[in-house]
């Protein structure tokens, strides 16, 4: 067994990972080491390598705000794909040396803090023990996949893969009949690539995507110097806006509009300008008034009719009705995914309609007795947001309950990124804070600022923990769930809410409140209302 003592352990080599290890390896001098799963920095990804894997936040928002970073790089186009990103790990780590400090192929499987000497002690699978006064589990919000438990799934005899365990050297589907389970963003990306070379492409659909475009964009040499001189700014810039991007939402409500028809061409040049242009600089109350909702999705149903040529399938891509009002599910970016559907050999299967009841030796049967034969199978199912991979790490509170049971009836935490029981133990980018709401990385540099600010300042006046109050997570648990109550957000069942996992109460998992408000209750806790939120011994 071997044991290695340290100030600080972050679990995942990820944006979040290797943000925190800069901030006090670099910053605060401290000993700071990462315990990574796989076998090398990339995070997602490393991981995710199916076909058409690209991000949906363009670049350089997409990026480390880190100037001895991006004054080296060049993005080859707005929007860049798995293996660009992964490239760009490989820069980071050639700039900031992160694998020096990494312990790669060790996953954790426990951890507890022991008040007496002040100090978690972390296990791994590969029986190391680590000792470090501060706990960090940076695994994101989205790397525990989620796959539907089937009947005769181990019986299927052709190539199938869920879309987060992809293999390496990929899958050739030319000239195959091939199926999809799942519109999220995975299968929408995957049905873009494999109905370009598949025979035949069968799309499982429960819920269609409302999806929007993708403007990517590809990058010359003048334009790559131009936005290397400037992606300070930008960054800058987005970490003063409500959702970490490079513009400030919309401040215009349905009624503001002059008419309906000034607000309908304000949509369509929103649609047209792509990104989540139209979900956030569309309408202000779209996501808090039925009527505004209803009619920003007819914009949005008329502008894919419109790509889309066979009837029936414009009612299964956009139906007239909404499934569900738009925005509250997070719209997935797409470059040519409604026109793959005038293909005369993609085709839609509804789960809705008739679910799928059980895998064959050769496909797929749904409800109705129709089996699917095919070769290839991508699952594209999704994954159990935040707390799925927090509850593989065998977290336990300083009475020993798991962390899995102390949230069994629903999450309490104090601004989501502490955990009341859980001393000196620091979650960025997962429940309870805006995190899927924002441009990822912008919005991670700021908590991991919030989060050396707090080391910091214990270092500095020799606090040995810092133990979240009962109280402060009751009453910021309460706040997460009432301005969900104000919004849409709970007429959908989506993986915002846990409502995708089997048995997992249904909640709002993040922050609605947006980044300024987030950030505005954060410095409070670590300032003016330090002593009332936290035990500090």
């Amino acid at each position: 067994m071997t044991i290695l003592e340290t100030d600080a352990l972050i679990v995942g080599a990820g944006f979040s990972g290797i943000y925190l290890l800069h901030r006090l390896r670099d910053q605060l001098h401290l000993n700071v080491k990462i315990v990574e799963a796989a076998s090398d920095v990339g995070g997602t990804w490393l991981a995710n390598t199916y076909p058409g894997a690209r991000v949906d936040i363009p670049v350089p928002n997409y990026s480390f705000n880190i100037e001895e970073v991006w004054k080296t790089w060049a993005w080859s186009e707005s929007f860049p794909s798995q293996e660009e990103l992964l490239a760009y790990f490989r820069h980071v780590d050639d700039v900031l040396s992160v694998r020096k400090d990494c312990v790669f192929n060790s996953r954790v499987n426990a951890a507890q803090f022991d008040k007496t000497t002040a100090r978690w002690t972390i296990k791994t699978d590969d029986k190391r023990t680590i000792v470090a006064k501060y706990f960090f589990p940076a695994v994101g919000f989205a790397s525990q996949n989620y796959l539907p438990t089937w009947k005769g799934y181990d019986s299927y005899e052709g190539s199938i893969n869920h879309t987060a365990h992809w293999p390496r050297d990929g899958v050739d589907v030319r000239g195959k009949r091939v199926a999809i389970i799942g519109t999220g963003a995975s299968g929408v990306q995957v049905t873009q690539e494999w109905a370009k070379e598949a025979a035949e492409t069968f799309v499982f659909q429960r819920t269609p995507n409302l999806a929007l475009p993708m403007p990517q964009k590809t990058w010359h040499a003048d334009f790559q110097r131009q936005m290397q001189k400037e992606t300070g700014k930008i960054l800058d810039f987005s970490a003063t806006t409500t959702g970490g991007l490079d513009y400030h939402s919309s401040k215009e409500t349905l009624a503001d509009f002059p008419s309906l028809e000034a607000a309908k061409q304000h949509l369509n040049e929103m649609y047209d300008a792509g990104g989540f242009k139209f979900w956030t600089l569309g309408i202000a109350d779209l996501l808090t008034n039925e009527e505004s909702n209803r009619f920003a999705y007819g914009v949005w149903a008329e502008r894919v009719r419109q790509r889309v040529h066979d009837p029936v399938k414009q009612d299964l891509l956009a139906p007239l009705e909404s499934p569900h009002p738009f925005g509250v599910k997070r719209p997935s970016l797409e470059r040519d995914y409604y026109e793959m559907f005038n293909k005369p050999s993609v085709h839609i299967v509804s789960t809705k309609d008739h679910p799928i009841v059980e895998f064959t030796p050769k496909g797929i049967m749904t409800e109705d007795g129709k089996v699917y034969e095919v070769d290839a199978i991508a699952v594209a199912t999704g994954y159990d947001a935040c707390t799925g991979s927090l509850f593989k790490m065998g977290i336990q509170d300083v009475d020993g309950i798991d962390l899995e049971d102390r949230w069994k009836d629903g999450i309490t935490s104090f601004l989501g990124m502490t955990v009341p029981g859980f001393p000196n133990m620091f979650l960025p980018y997962s429940i309870h804070s805006p995190t899927p709401f924002t441009g990822g990385p912008v919005f991670i540099e700021l908590q991991a600022n919030w989060i050396r600010s707090m080391v910091e300042k214990m270092e500095m006046n020799d606090i040995r923990y810092i133990n979240p109050r009962l109280e402060a997570g009751k009453e910021w648990r309460a706040t997460v769930q009432a301005i969900d109550g104000m919004t849409l957000y709970s007429k959908a069942k989506s993986w915002f809410r846990g409502a995708n996992i089997p048995g997992k109460p249904v909640e709002q998992l993040f922050f609605l409140g947006g980044m300024s408000m987030y950030f505005e209750r954060c410095a409070a806790a670590r300032d003016e209302t330090f002593d009332e939120s936290f035990e500090i011994a």
